[in-house]
């Protein structure tokens, strides 16, 4: 399997990015509307199991991405 290219994992970066702001964006909006106090919406927030999925996955791009943009400067 070939690598992905730098561009390819700019846009996956890009669309999970803006993928997990929706998704925090609903979960507060939902709770807003339950009445819910911020500390509690937080908590939802860092214990959701799909944007904690979400963010190591960005972390693994992340890495990934500047180990291409260090091997194309080399």
């Amino acid at each position: 399997m070939q690598s992905p290219t730098k561009e390819e994992l700019e846009e996956s970066i890009k669309e999970l990015t803006e993928y997990k702001n929706r998704l925090e964006k609903e979960v507060v909006t939902i709770s807003n509307k339950l009445k819910m106090p911020k500390e509690k919406i937080n908590a939802i927030i860092k214990s959701h199991s799909e944007l904690n999925q979400i963010k190591i996955i960005l972390s693994k791009l992340n890495k990934q991405k500047k180990n291409v943009t260090s091997s194309l400067i080399a």
